[in-house]
């Protein structure tokens, strides 16, 4: 029964990107695909990590800016540092709740429930494409107020939704019901630098049973539409406030092929 339920029978995206960051949460049949989407592009793998680099940099960028309340939806299997330490080490008293509908992701929950005595952590079963019945679930904990500023991260999800379930309405719902002040940090695949190779990985994708839409930053920063964006704006992942051995240096931005950015709420 739990091979059944964790999918061990066909590649899974978030196992995928386990492999992509040298996890070892992954099965052989995501090994194989993931080789596939290498062979394409063989920068994926520093997609991957770009991507994890600005998560750890942009969350580090919102407590400094004195948010206490984080919401990490589409959190994938866990990597650490995850969301709470990094932000907890800023400010201990920092409240996240991550927030996925994956099996294999609730089975390695427990590590993401382990934050500091001044904060708290909580681990939401939610899907990401439903924003009301996942805040729904969030007040539920009883861990975030919703009446002071909250950081909503969406890392690497917005890609996984396809344009006929709205991905804008989406992260509008989501950011309607935050207060003012708080912010939405997001990351997102892009083909704008290499669209050949990025056809053949959203190709290998479907054939796993997985829907990818690749964005351009036009329409990266339509999800940002209504908030105000902090410096540098929509960008390369890489070139989001750049730290010393913060993620890989790169010097082509089709290695990262990952748009960033954070905004906040007025």
């Amino acid at each position: 029964m739990a091979d059944m339920n964790l999918g061990q029978d066909r590649a899974h995206s978030a196992r995928m990107y386990d492999y992509y960051l040298g996890g070892k949460t992954n099965y052989a049949v995501d090994r194989e695909a993931a080789r596939e989407v290498m062979r394409a592009f063989p920068a994926i793998e520093t997609v991957a990590r770009v991507n994890r680099a600005y998560m750890h940099r942009a969350m580090r960028f919102l407590a400094g800016q004195g948010v206490r309340q984080f919401i990490d939806v589409g959190t994938g299997i866990p990597t650490a540092p995850n969301v709470h330490q990094v932000v907890q080490e800023v400010a201990p008293e920092c409240c996240v709740v991550y927030v996925d509908n994956d099996p294999i992701v609730l089975v390695y929950a427990d590590s993401l429930l382990s934050g500091t005595p001044q904060g708290q952590t909580a681990y939401v079963d939610g899907d990401a494409t439903k924003p009301a019945d996942v805040l729904a679930a969030v007040k539920a904990e009883d861990i975030i107020d919703f009446d002071r500023p909250i950081a909503l991260s969406l890392h690497a999800l917005l890609h996984f939704v396809p344009d006929e379930q709205d991905p804008y309405e989406l992260v509008a719902t989501f950011m309607d019901a935050l207060p003012a002040g708080s912010f939405l940090s997001l990351t997102h695949c892009t083909g704008d630098f290499a669209p050949g190779p990025w056809q053949a990985i959203t190709d290998t994708y479907a054939r796993q049973g997985t829907s990818v839409r690749v964005r351009s930053r036009t329409e990266v920063a339509r999800f940002f539409d209504g908030l105000i964006l902090e410096e540098p704006g929509v960008t390369v992942g890489h070139r989001w406030r750049p730290e010393p051995a913060s993620g890989p240096s790169l010097a082509d931005d089709a290695q990262a092929s990952l748009y960033a950015g954070v905004a906040r709420k007025p």
